[in-house]
């Protein structure tokens, strides 16, 4: 599960954290917990005001869709529990704000991210995703200065 956040001053974007997630455990309860904990501990380190999620999308394979959203309702959980309003995104509309169109590679979401974020670490996908979300979020909707924003894998 990649995460971001970064902080707005009037149309000014500052990086100021990303990273990724990992799940551990041998079953689903497990790994989730893990994410939990993990998310738990980003938000307790960086304290953001908002937070931003990305829409599921339905893909071929029933069994990573619902892994994914059961993994996602830990990112809508853990900012609630924080008191956080959640804004929610469909990945063409990230896509489109960050990079001017709405089918971009993960290649031009990470170049435009750097380009936007330069001191940003870009390399892992998850965390350049969870980026584009809070840029997304910083363009899309007026809300307090810091904001977390993740991925849903």
């Amino acid at each position: 599960m990649g995460w971001g956040v970064i902080e707005k001053h009037g149309s000014r974007l500052s990086f100021i954290g990303c990273g990724v997630v990992n799940s551990a455990g041998d079953d689903l309860a497990e790994r989730l917990l893990s994410l939990h904990h993990g998310l738990t501990e980003v938000l307790r380190a960086y304290a953001p005001e908002t937070a931003a999620v990305e829409q599921t999308f339905v893909n071929k394979d029933a069994v990573a869709t619902l892994k994914l959203g059961q993994a996602r309702g830990i990112a809508l959980l853990v900012p609630a529990q924080f008191g956080l309003g959640v804004a929610e995104y469909a990945p063409n509309k990230v896509k489109k704000t960050v990079v001017g169109v709405g089918h971009a590679s993960k290649d031009q979401i990470k170049h435009m991210v750097k380009m936007q974020l330069p001191s940003a670490d870009v390399s892992k996908a998850d965390a350049a995703d969870a980026l584009a979300i809070a840029i997304c979020h910083a363009h899309h909707h007026t809300y307090a200065a810091m904001t977390l924003a993740r991925t849903g894998s």
